[in-house]
């Protein structure tokens, strides 16, 4: 059975002092979550402070991106190296505002997924469509096209060692969420995509919903047969609302 799994994205948000505060209401609630996994996904100049919070906790922490080289002229980027030196377990990869904003194709998610791995961390693949791919009905074939860069490059193997986080775009943020019943389906056709090459990567796969997910539409959607968790942007800012995404896995 798979364990779900909750982990916030902070995006481009804190403070030294907000930060400090937020972990304190995780950490003072964190005995409540009885079945999920929880992790805070942190701006890269933040991550000293959340390794030294979390430490010792039941919390995981990650970070936002990588690089997918190992060092050299890249200014402004953080490779998987010294990423280590703050003990992180997860990196997120390919989220849509990477791709949208700063053009990140699906060849450089591939390279920064594996690159992810190399690291020895847990990449947190995004996958999703654009509004106008939902409208024309290809939300089906634009998942299936992400997964492949990866899969083709990576190996499927490669996949039992990742999560994968359905985020469709013109619900992150937006206050839209996907129904219960539409982000089922687009889950379970990733699974159903994955157990073509291999069952066992498919049925231990944990894939994340992305896109609005607030503690009062949680259950629901944590609910559904291959949603296992969620990937959490701004209700991950505020301590009670993300404890109580983390508890509707209860």
């Amino acid at each position: 059975m798979r364990q779900p799994l909750v982990a916030g994205n902070w995006k481009m948000n804190g403070s030294r002092d907000s930060i400090n505060d937020l972990l304190d209401g995780i950490l003072a609630g964190i005995d409540s979550v009885e079945k999920a996994e929880v992790a805070v996904c942190a701006p890269y100049v933040y991550l000293s402070q959340v390794a030294d919070k979390l430490s010792g906790s039941a919390v995981a922490w990650g970070s936002q991106n990588v690089n997918d080289n190992e060092s050299g002229a890249f200014t402004g980027e953080i490779a998987a190296s010294m990423l280590k030196d703050f003990g992180c377990k997860y990196v997120i990869v390919g989220h849509s505002e990477r791709r949208t904003i700063y053009g990140e194709t699906d060849a450089d998610v591939t390279r920064r997924f594996m690159a992810t791995q190399a690291g020895g961390f847990i990449p947190i693949l995004c996958v999703g469509e654009l509004l106008e791919e939902r409208e024309a009905g290809t939300t089906n074939e634009v998942v299936a096209r992400q997964l492949d860069a990866v899969i083709n490059e990576a190996g499927i193997a490669a996949i039992g060692n990742c999560v994968i986080a359905y985020e469709p775009v013109w619900a992150i943020g937006t206050g839209k969420v996907a129904t219960p019943e539409q982000a089922q389906e687009v889950h379970a056709m990733i699974r159903s995509k994955l157990a073509g090459l291999d069952a066992d990567v498919a049925a231990k796969v944990q894939i994340l919903y992305g896109g609005s997910m607030k503690p009062d539409n949680a259950k629901e959607l944590i609910g559904m047969e291959d949603i296992d968790g969620g990937l959490i942007g701004g209700a991950s800012l505020k301590a009670e609302d993300f404890l109580g995404i983390c508890t509707a896995a209860n």
